[in-house]
């Protein structure tokens, strides 16, 4: 953790304005685990700015997929003065109260059972108590009214296209100035365990858009790079005002990259018990989707990897820090027995 702190010492003197941006990948309730590092930091930060300092305050962009969508979302939607409405703490109480309503978990064989079956013909959770609780914590602000600039990754399943609701492809695309609670749920219906989410939003002219979202896991799960391509962007579009950066300045982004935990070291699949699966085997295995978690493991690792190796060549790779931790036990997005 006193690496993630150091992340914020680095003179701006010597390089000029840093770009700061926070990504936080997906993973269910899994996001309980960049909630704490976040509440670390907001403390820490609090120590040195007073009690009023909040996470929005010191990044330029939060960008999040899926359950870091949302906490992206906690983090950057205003209150009636203008400030956070929430503290980075109240993640982790969000998390342990509400999963167990989101996720209700069976308690005998015959519950089991039946949610198996029923995962043949539907999504296991008919995502109801999450959707009227996101739109309960989120109201009605709009993608354009966050605290600080936000990137949220969705896959449209009729367009088979990711759609990126970012703050700064608003101003060009207004059709994707939605509200935040449409983009949250868009964002975590995981295939298989949440229902697609269907809705309709209307530009500054009237004309409509409609969205067929489903978990932007599927596209990037690991939001780091889809950041870092949208403030690319508004740089070469020469938004001096917002960024005062050249193209040629990319060595300073500075880069926080929160994982949402790695069950590596169970060895959860191999070859011998793979080699049996059909399409069945793939969806469903242990109340497991091992087709789900080898597409999101892979894809946040690759950003990883891409990330790591874009900075070292720029010579920067101390302004890139990647948590990640390797948890054991039960660590299935739904799971909220640990």
């Amino acid at each position: 953790m006193e690496a993630t702190s150091q992340l914020f010492q680095i003179q701006e003197g010597v390089s000029g304005k840093l770009i700061r941006i926070l990504s936080i990948d997906g993973g269910g309730i899994r996001g309980i685990i960049p909630g704490v590092i976040l509440a670390f930091l907001e403390s820490r930060l609090q120590m040195l700015d007073g009690e009023d300092a909040r996470l929005a305050d010191y990044f330029d962009v939060i960008a999040g997929t899926s359950t870091g969508g949302l906490v992206t979302a906690m983090l950057t939607v205003p209150n009636e003065d203008n400030r956070p409405m929430f503290a980075a703490k109240d993640i982790k109480a969000f998390y342990l109260d509400e999963c167990p309503k989101i996720f209700p978990q069976e308690s005998h064989a015959l519950g089991h059972a039946a949610k198996m079956i029923k995962s043949f013909s539907g999504p296991k959770y008919d995502g109801n108590y999450l959707h009227s609780l996101i739109k309960e914590k989120l109201g009605g602000v709009k993608l354009h009214e966050t605290l600080t600039d936000v990137v949220i990754p969705t896959f449209d399943i009729k367009s088979l296209q990711p759609v990126i609701f970012s703050s700064y492809e608003v101003k060009n695309e207004p059709s994707l100035d939605a509200s935040l609670s449409d983009i949250c749920i868009g964002t975590s219906a995981a295939p298989t365990y949440l229902p697609a989410h269907y809705f309709e939003n209307k530009d500054s002219e009237g004309r409509i858009r409609e969205f067929n979202l489903i978990d932007g896991g599927v596209a990037a799960n690991n939001p780091t790079l889809v950041a870092i391509n949208q403030v690319t962007k508004e740089i070469t579009r020469g938004s001096s005002e917002i960024f005062p950066l050249k193209p040629k300045e990319d060595g300073r982004f500075l880069v926080l990259s929160l994982g949402t935990g790695s069950a590596k070291a169970e060895e959860k699949y191999d070859a011998e018990g793979a080699a049996k699966w059909g399409v069945l085997g793939w969806l469903l295995n242990g109340g497991s989707t091992p087709l789900f978690d080898v597409f999101n493991r892979a894809s946040s690792d690759m950003v990883d990897f891409h990330t790591s190796t874009f900075f070292q060549a720029l010579h920067s790779q101390n302004n890139y820090l990647r948590i990640q931790v390797t948890a054991t036990g039960d660590w299935r997005l739904e799971s909220c027995d640990r």
